[in-house]
């Protein structure tokens, strides 16, 4: 089941469902356990141009999963359900009842790195150094930077602890628009995304692409069209009952696992998997991408009363 408990987390379910087509692309699915790109379009009465770009959105909301697979008239996709349930709070009243802070961090303002081309970072002015040259992922200047994109490798980012001695972690949120990297861009590049905290992984989410076919919505205006635009907002949760994108379980890493200790900095690792498909990283902050904001963390807590 996919639940989502924040509107803001289900921005691109809600635009993938705001099609008719996409809708009998869904309902298509319920009835089949699964069918390729050409079912599709014949039961549709489409051609298959037509319903490449419905699919493209449905597999970017999470709705949806496409595997390849050898066939007598090549290679073809496959689509089929990624869960059979959607849950939407409109008005999460546990959090309302929380308690809870919320940093935002530069995307820039990484405390470690791993980078390797085509890599680079911007701010809202300019390309930091030169192109595909890690060196200067150390330059002063990344704490400004609005965009940064490397092939392989990882960001780590320390979020302060503010708990007292009588409050205890109930929930870990972080908040971001995360994107692929290909060289130039290339929409259909999938990128198996690692998140870890603590040194503990939490999970891997597949980017579907690096996307540039449409301008980013808050991009500067020297910045190149031939470059990525955008990326996907992704809500990563971690609590008692798992780690969870966008209310899909990513794996069964609890709260309890992460090692969190007193006075002790919490450490934020977003990275290319070792072991999946390596299609890069990018994560865009306030001025860049679709969306106005860094990194958001959130920290959700119990006080303990005597």
């Amino acid at each position: 089941m996919i639940h989502i408990k924040e509107l803001r987390s289900g921005l691109n379910i809600f635009k993938a469902l705001s099609s008719e087509i996409r809708i009998e692309i869904l309902e298509l699915l319920t009835k089949h356990d699964s069918l390729n790109l050409n079912e599709i379009a014949e039961k549709l009465g489409l051609t298959n141009g037509a319903i490449t770009m419905h699919i493209k959105k449905l597999e970017e909301s999470g709705l949806i999963d496409i595997t390849t697979a050898v066939g007598r008239h090549g290679i073809q996709k496959i689509c089929y359900l990624n869960e059979d349930m959607l849950s939407v709070d409109l008005k999460n009243k546990s959090a309302e009842n929380a308690n809870v802070y919320e940093v935002e961090v530069r995307v820039g303002h990484y405390s470690d790195y791993h980078a390797e081309s085509t890599c680079g970072l911007a701010t809202k002015d300019s390309i930091v150094g030169e192109f595909d040259n890690p060196r200067y992922f150390a330059d002063p200047q990344r704490i400004n930077a609005g965009i940064v994109w490397l092939t392989r490798g990882f960001l780590e980012y320390r979020i302060p602890n503010y708990l007292k001695k009588n409050q205890h972690f109930s929930e870990l949120q972080f908040i971001m628009e995360l994107g692929s990297e290909a060289p130039g861009y290339n929409d259909d590049y999938p990128s198996d995304i690692s998140f870890s905290v603590n040194g503990v992984e939490a999970g891997v989410w597949t980017s579907p692409g690096d996307f540039g076919k449409e301008r980013g919505t808050y991009n500067p205006e020297w910045w190149p069209p031939h470059l990525n635009q955008y990326g996907l907002i992704k809500l990563l949760r971690i609590n008692d009952n798992g780690s969870f994108i966008d209310g899909c379980l990513i794996s069964n890493v609890t709260i309890s696992d992460l090692k969190l200790k007193q006075n002790a900095d919490i450490k934020f690792r977003i990275g290319v998997s070792e072991t999946g498909r390596a299609g890069g990283l990018t994560i865009y902050g306030e001025n860049f991408g679709n969306y106005k904001q860094d990194l958001i963390a959130r920290v959700i807590y119990d006080v303990a009363t005597s």
